[in-house]
């Protein structure tokens, strides 16, 4: 055994541990070396061009420079998911995952490169005043259902949890307490104690334990959010994580947040336990995912070291998720992912001689099964640390992740930026050949400057008329249509109720799948994805070949002189407001006794009509008043930008149209870099392979 003073000591684990975290992160690397190559040419075109131009490539390089893909992690409770976080952080003890249950609250982790001079930070936002008493007087989400459904003792004892976790918070700030609602407190440091006085909801306070600390969950209650800035090693690019509380809230205070948070990201990672895999009763986790496309959703099944015989064991519980999921209309072709987050703990920490002995047995009898060809060389399998961070699944769920941000999001984002940056270097080339004219060519034929402004005003306006126009159309539509598949289901679903009240009494409790009605919004929603694409490419097109036509009237530039990079349309979020709780999904004793409550079938009917009617318009509000408005805006900010873009363009060629050419082409000359036409010509071919 070799023998290491400190310093190697450290030196060894800190570039073990950057190579192990660096596993996986292959298509995350070329990202970002794309990024950098694009980075270069903003950089260059900021030389090249005019201070218009320069203004406008250096917001372009902000916007790369802020770019920041995230993925939303959710899971079951006890899944180890916190453990896993901490491993794709590259921090074991980072979040405390030895508290039960550790976190209440929404956790962004902004993961930064390693850079000379990054600081952490930590930030913690607070519930405001009216989202506090919507909890404590409505006992939440569960005690709108209840107080709708009449069940009034069910609602009175979700009352009584919720003036108790009041009054806790009262003990803990005093009188803090009703100043801190809505503030933000910032902090330039993360460590273990603060994230657990503000998202550790942790243990009471006791005299008798010194380890229960008082500080512990402090501000939990009523934190609503939280964001940690941390540099990670080996990460070539930003990342967020957002680690969500779990999806069985008391007062399911949380799962709007939580569903925020998936439609945001785009790309979620469910977590589970290998005990319990996916059963059916993991439907709120099912509802979550299910409108999130299949390659969008990643499924990873923690803590596969508990079991007695992987080998065995694993595609048993892969074949039981398939299962589930295909069963109740899942994203079927999510990819699954097994692991133990212990296992990649120990090998980060280079403790396996710490592993639990069944732990231990269980990673020698899957790395003989298990294939790693896809992360670990040859040399890599012969490592004992680096087999088993191979087994423990972060290389793959590390490797799926970054193939999925380079092929999604940040092929998205690389193409909306050069191709904007595309269209400020087409009109530097413009530029240049108009400098480059004879000053006696004739100018007849060619529009005036005032007349061609006029008419790249009248372009603009007919153009954007033209979008508002057709979503306006297409959002009509779609709320006409969520309303008769409402009205569909309700009609359907009270045909069963009176139906099985014929068939089986009052003193039956009936039930009804609300699956159909999703899948039928999650169709209308389909629709307008497609819909609202095709509006915005007709309306870039449009806009793309009338401004062609005005510059070759105005300045003499064909369309091959200069091109024009139309904007791809803005992606749809998907729908995953639809996975939100509803009366129909819950079978409490509140639902018992509403029957109990209601007299004579036509009461039933009457009264079930209305109770799942307002239980369900808060899908078809949100998806109309929410979604679909915000599909609208995002479509026509992003038609606003390419037009902003293209009057710079119309802005800096008619600049140079007006110049007298011998007085321009001095400017060209003196304000050009070195070898400018080489840099011009790279700096094109480079925008062209990222905008096409």
């Amino acid at each position: 055994m070799n023998v290491l003073n400190t310093a190697d000591h450290q030196e060894f684990d800190q570039a073990t541990k950057s190579e192990l975290l660096g596993l996986g992160l292959a298509p995350l690397r070329a990202a970002a070396n794309s990024a950098d190559e694009l980075r270069t040419a903003l950089r260059a075109l900021h030389s090249l061009g005019d201070e218009n131009t320069g203004k406008r490539a250096d917001r372009l390089l902000r916007q790369l420079e802020n770019f920041e893909p995230s993925v939303t992690l959710i899971g079951q409770i006890k899944s180890g998911k916190t453990s896993l976080v901490n491993a794709l952080v590259g921090q074991s003890d980072l979040l405390p995952a030895d508290v039960n249950p550790w976190t209440s609250v929404v956790t962004s982790l902004h993961l930064q490169p390693e850079s000379k001079g990054f600081k952490p930070a930590a930030s913690f936002r607070f519930f405001d005043e009216d989202e506090w008493d919507r909890l404590i007087s409505g006992g939440g989400r569960i005690g709108e259902l209840a107080s709708r459904a009449g069940a009034d003792d069910e609602l009175e004892k979700i009352k009584a949890q919720a003036a108790e976790m009041r009054e806790k918070s009262r003990v803990r700030l005093g009188q803090k307490f009703e100043i801190l609602l809505g503030q933000q407190r910032d902090y330039g440091y993360v460590d273990k104690d603060l994230i657990e006085r503000y998202v550790c909801l942790g243990e009471e306070p006791d005299a008798d334990d010194p380890d229960v600390s008082d500080e512990q969950g402090r501000f939990a209650d009523i934190t609503k959010s939280a964001d940690l800035t941390l540099s990670r090693p080996a990460l070539p690019m930003p990342l967020c994580l957002r680690d969500t509380p779990g999806v069985n809230d008391t007062f399911m205070m949380r799962e709007q947040i939580t569903i925020r948070s998936i439609r945001d990201s785009r790309i979620c990672v469910v977590v589970l336990s290998a005990h319990q895999a996916l059963s059916s009763t993991d439907l709120a986790l099912i509802r979550l995912i299910t409108h999130v496309k299949s390659r969008d959703v990643i499924i990873f099944v923690n803590r596969v070291d508990e079991l007695s015989d992987p080998t065995t064991q694993i595609p048993q519980i892969a074949q039981s998720i398939s299962d589930t999921l295909a069963h109740h209309k899942g994203p079927e072709e999510a990819e699954v992912i097994f692991g133990s987050a212990l296992w990649a703990s120990r090998a980060m920490d280079n403790r396996l001689d710490a592993l639990p002995a069944a732990s231990a047995d269980a990673l020698l009898e899957w790395s003989a099964k298990a294939d790693l060809s896809a992360v670990l060389s040859d040399a890599d399998l012969r490592d004992p640390v680096k087999l088993a961070w191979g087994l423990s699944g972060v290389p793959a769920l590390q490797h799926a992740l970054s193939t999925r941000i380079a092929d999604g999001i940040g092929e998205t984002t690389l193409q909306r930026i050069g191709s904007s940056a595309l269209n400020l270097a087409n009109a530097v080339a413009a530029t240049r050949r108009i400098s480059a004219q004879p000053s006696d060519a004739s100018a007849l034929g060619k529009l005036e400057s005032a007349a061609a402004h006029q008419r790249l005003e009248s372009i603009f306006s007919e153009q954007k008329s033209k979008l508002e126009t057709a979503f306006a159309e297409i959002l009509s539509e779609f709320s006409e249509r969520m309303d008769r598949v409402q009205a569909s289901f309700l009609d359907r679903a009270t045909a069963s109720l009176i139906v099985h009240l014929e068939n089986y009494g009052e003193m039956t409790p009936w039930t009804y799948d609300p699956a159909g009605l999703r899948m039928l919004l999650s169709s209308s929603h389909k629709v307008l994805a497609r819909k609202s694409k095709a509006a915005f490419e007709a309306a870039a097109q449009g806009a793309s070949e009338a401004l062609s036509q005005l510059y070759l009237q105005a300045f003499g530039l064909s369309p091959e002189e200069i091109a024009i990079s139309q904007p791809r349309a803005p992606q749809v979020p998907p729908p995953v407001s639809l996975g939100r709780t509803i009366a129909l999904d819950l079978n409490g004793s509140w639902w018992k006794r509403w029957w109990l409550h209601r007299r004579g079938y036509k009461t039933f009917a009457a009264n079930f009509y209305e109770l799942i009617k307002t239980e369900t318009n808060p899908f078809v509000d949100e998806l109309r008043d929410d979604l679909a408005q915000g599909v609208r805006d995002t479509a026509l900010q992003a038609f606003d930008a390419f037009l902003t873009e293209q009057k710079s363009v119309f802005t800096s060629l008619d600049r140079m149209a007006q110049a007298n050419p011998e007085e321009l082409r001095a400017h060209v000359a003196r304000n050009a870099p070195p070898d400018t036409q080489a840099l011009l010509s790279k700096t094109l071919s480079t925008l062209n392979e990222y905008a096409s």
